[in-house]
């Protein structure tokens, strides 16, 4: 499994690609299935899964198409770091933008 920490922007794009072909083909849809339940051409879906490229709405459409959006609800949800973060979240603040440091 590949460290997306580590990883270069093509590595993570062709990793989620590796992923979703898997999905995929767990499922035993082709291509053409999927590009026709996302309403996006079987080209986007060959280059999602191969070269880990698409725009992000094509992306979101074969991920719902593949029934995976619940995968998404977790991404860059903020998490706090520090007490002072959680008691700030606890007491419902937000912040309208960062400190001048």
């Amino acid at each position: 499994m590949l460290l997306f920490e580590l990883a270069t922007v093509s590595e993570i794009g062709t990793e989620i690609g590796r992923r979703l072909q898997a999905q995929r083909l767990a499922q035993n849809l082709t291509q053409a299935e999927v590009a026709a339940r996302a309403g996006v051409s079987k080209g986007t879906v060959q280059n999602l899964e191969t070269k880990g490229q698409a725009t992000l709405e094509s992306l979101v459409k074969v991920v719902m198409a593949l029934g995976l959006v619940s995968e998404l609800s977790g991404l860059f949800v903020q998490r706090a770091t520090s007490i002072k973060q959680l008691e700030a979240a606890s007491a419902g603040r937000k912040r309208a933008r960062t400190s001048n440091k």
